[in-house]
This record gives structure tokens, sequence and C-alpha cells, in this order.
């Protein structure tokens, strides 16, 4: 089972980088780099959401689902921090010894 939840993880993975590569950028005209047909606002214009938009939105899903279901499958009854496996060194404490009290010359 974790081994397909892998694969299918990686071909999600190429997907949604492929996905992401084929969606053209806001302003990506050449005019818009000297502000050439900008908006005013601060993210550019929103339209409407196009078929590339709703697959990378369905593809990020499916890659965080992989993502969770990969962690629930890779807990195990040996799994935990790191820190658990290491041993505590053991330290012995003594109480301080008191320093000796500084000569006088007379």
């Amino acid at each position: 089972m974790e081994i397909l939840l892998t694969i299918l993880h990686y071909v999600v993975c190429v997907f949604l980088i492929a996905v992401i590569m084929l969606q053209a950028g806001k302003g990506a005209d050449v005019g818009a780099a000297f502000g050439a047909g900008g908006s005013q606002t601060l993210f550019g214009p929103r339209g409407a959401a196009t078929l590339l938009t709703k697959v990378t939105a369905v593809a990020a899903l499916l890659f965080l689902g992989t993502s969770i279901g990969l962690v629930q499958l890779s807990k195990g009854p040996n799994s935990g921090s790191v820190f658990e496996k290491v041993p505590v060194p053991i330290t012995e404490t003594r109480p301080a010894v008191p320093a000796p009290a500084p000569e006088t010359k007379p």
C-alpha cells in the first residue's frame, strides 16, 4: 500500500509541476514590464478560472492528500522522535566542596 501511494505521489508531483509550468503568468506581455496595460490592483486583474487553474487546484489537493497519507503510513511501532531513541546520559551529582578560607597575614 505504501509503495502504491508513493508512486501515486510522484506521479501527482510531476503532473503538478507540468501544469504549473504550462500556465501563463499574470501580465506576461512584454509591455507589462514597462507598465503598459497594467492594472491598479495589487496582484492584477482576476479573470475567470481557466481549465488549467482548476486542474492545478485538484492536483494540489491530491498532492496534499498523498503527502498526509504517506505520513500516516510511515507511523509504525518503532517510529517516533529521534530524541526518544538517544540514551540519556547519567551524570553523578555531588555536593559542592567549599573553597578553603583565604589566609590572612598578620
